[in-house]
C-alpha cells in the first residue's frame, strides 16, 4: 500500500518506514502539516498517519483537508499525548483509526490491513455535518486499548441522538461517559441527571415528569420534572437497573411515543432530550429474571458502550494517578507535585474493586498524609490500608467501615477547617448526606467558634 507518516519526530518516522516497507510498503514521511499536505496533493496515498501536534498546525487540521484531496486516504491519528476531545473530534471528522503513542508497531499492521480489507470492499460513505468539539471538564483519561476503544464509540454516537446504554462496574466512569458524549453532541444544552437507586420510587416519578398543584398530597404548586428541564438535550438515568417496575412501564411509554404528561396532568408535553442511560448491573440477566423489561432494555440499548474495569487497564493506573493527583491537589490547596516510581508500581499491583473511584480517594488520602512534595510508597500503602498516617501506630485490630468513615470524614473537615460546602465537594457526597453524617458520628470542631464561622462560608 501507499503510505504517508506525518509527524515531526524524525526517529518515528524512520522506524515507521523501515517496518513498514519490510511489510512490503511503499512508505513517504513529511515533517510538518505542509510538506502533508504537498506530499498529499502531487502522489495517491492510500493510508495516512498524521500527528496530532504538529510544529506548523494541529493534525486535526490535516485531517478537515482530506476532503479536499480526491483520492481521500484512510486517515489515522497518532499522538503521545492525553486529549479526550481531539480523540473525539477526529473519529468524529473521519479518522479510521486512532492510536497512542508508543506506537504498538503490529497493531499498526493491524491498522493497516482493516484499511486494505476496506478498500476490497468498500462502503458507502455517508455525508454527515459534525459540529466541533467545545472544550469542556471533564476528561476520560487513558492510553490502554479499551478505553481509546470507548473514545471512539463515543465519537460515533455522538453524531446522532439515539439512545445510549452505558455499562460498567461501580466506579469506571459511567456518568463521565455520558457527560462528554453530551458535550460533544448537544453542547451547551442541559444535561440532567437522576439516579434511580438513590430516590424513593414514590417520589422518582414526580422528579422524572413533574406534578400538577393538588395531584397528591403536599403537592401545593405545579413542579416542572426532569424530562422538562432536560428540554432539548440530555437526560441521563444513573443506575436504570434499580427502577421499579411500575415507572419502567411509564418511562417505556414515554420513549416509545416521545411524550409524557405530569402527574396529575392531562396535557402531553414532547420528549426533546437524548436519552441516556447507566448502570453496574448485568440488565440482560435481570430481564432473564423478569425484573427488568425487555423491551425497556432494547429502547434503551440501541447502542451499549462497555466501560472496562481498572484492573483490565492496569497500564492507565500511573497515567490516571498523575491526572487525580492534580485534580485533588488543586481541591486540598496542597503542594503535592508527584508519585515517586515505587509508589506508582504499588498502585498497579492493586485490583481495585471500587475502579477510578476508589483510586481517586487513595491518592485523596496519600495527600492529605504526605510529609513531603512526593507521594512515596509508603504513602500509597498507609493509604490503601485505610487511610493510617505513617506517624499513627496502627490499632492491633482491624477498624470498622463505620470507624474509618468517621476518621476520613474528620480528616477532611480538620483540612478544610469544617467548611461543610467544600469538605462535602472533596468527599464527593452532598452538604446533606454530610452534615447527616457528622450528626450520626457525633463529629465535633475542636474549636467550635471558628468552625461555626467557617461552616457558614
Amino acid at each position: 500500500m501507499q503510505i504517508l507518516v506525518i509527524d515531526d519526530d524524525h526517529a518515528l518516522c524512520r522506524t515507521l518506514q523501515i517496518h513498514l516497507e519490510r511489510a512490503n510498503h511503499t512508505v513517504a514521511v513529511a515533517f510538518s502539516a505542509r510538506e502533508g499536505i504537498e506530499a498529499l496533493e502531487s502522489k495517491p496515498i492510500e493510508v495516512v498517519f498524521i500527528d496530532l501536534q504538529l510544529p506548523d498546525f494541529s493534525g486535526l487540521d490535516v485531517l478537515r483537508r482530506l476532503e479536499e484531496i480526491e483520492s481521500e486516504p484512510f486517515a489515522v491519528m497518532i499522538t503521545g499525548t492525553q486529549d479526550t476531545r481531539a480523540t473525539i473530534e477526529a473519529v468524529r471528522l473521519g479518522a479510521f483509526d486512532y492510536l497512542r503513542k508508543p506506537l504498538d508497531l503490529d497493531a499498526v499492521l493491524v491498522t493497516i490491513e482493516k484499511a486494505a480489507e476496506r478498500l476490497r470492499k468498500p462502503v458507502s460513505k455517508q455525508v454527515t455535518t459534525v459540529a466541533s468539539v467545545e472544550d469542556g471538564p471533564h476528561e476520560i483519561v487513558g492510553a490502554n486499548p479499551k478505553i481509546i476503544e470507548v473514545l471512539k464509540q463515543v465519537a460515533l454516537c455522538s453524531k446522532n441522538r439515539f439512545p445510549v446504554l452505558i455499562e460498567g462496574e461501580s466506579g469506571t466512569g459511567k456518568e463521565m461517559v455520558a457527560r462528554v458524549l453530551h458535550e460533544t453532541s448537544t453542547p451547551g444544552r442541559p444535561f440532567v441527571g437522576i439516579n434511580c437507586a438513590a430516590i424513593v420510587a414514590t417520589l422518582l416519578e414526580s422528579e422524572l415528569f413533574g406534578h400538577e398543584k393538588g395531584s397528591f398530597t403536599g403537592a401545593d404548586a405545579t413542579k416542572i420534572g426532569k424530562l422538562e428541564v432536560a428540554a432539548d438535550g440530555t437526560i441521563f438515568f444513573d443506575e436504570i437497573g434499580d427502577m421499579s417496575p411500575d415507572l419502567q412501564a411509564k418511562l417505556l411509554r414515554t420513549l416509545q411515543e416521545c411524550e409524557f404528561e405530569r402527574v396529575g396532568g392531562t396535557a402531553s408535553l414532547p420528549l426533546e432530550a437524548r436519552v441516556l442511560a447507566a448502570t453496574h448491573r448485568d440488565l440482560r440477566a435481570l430481564v432473564a429474571e423478569g425484573r427488568f423489561r425487555e423491551d425497556l432494555f432494547y429502547r434503551l440499548a440501541v447502542t451499549t458502550i462497555h466501560l472496562p474495569p481498572l484492573r483490565e487497564r492496569r497500564s492507565d493506573v500511573p497515567l490516571l494517578a498523575r491526572h487525580l493527583l492534580a485534580q485533588v491537589t488543586k481541591d486540598l490547596d496542597k503542594t503535592v507535585e508527584a508519585i515517586e516510581d515505587g509508589a506508582l508500581r504499588q498502585l498497579q499491583t492493586h485490583d481495585w474493586p471500587g475502579n477510578v473511584r476508589e483510586l481517586r480517594n487513595v491518592i485523596m488520602r496519600a495527600c492529605v498524609f504526605a510529609r513531603t512534595e512526593v507521594i512515596t510508597k509508603d504513602d500509597i500503602v498507609s493509604s490503601m490500608e485505610g487511610g493510617v498516617p505513617r506517624s499513627v501506630e496502627a490499632p492491633a485490630e482491624i477498624p470498622t467501615l463505620r470507624e474509618v468513615e468517621k476518621r476520613h470524614i474528620e480528616v477532611a473537615l480538620h483540612h478544610t477547617g469544617w467548611n461543610v460546602s467544600r469538605t462535602a465537594g472533596l468527599l464527593g457526597i452532598s452538604r446533606v448526606t454530610l452534615r447527616k453524617k457528622i450528626k450520626d458520628y457525633q463529629i465535633a470542631p475542636e474549636y467550635p467558634v471558628e468552625a461555626n464561622r467557617n461552616r457558614k462560608s
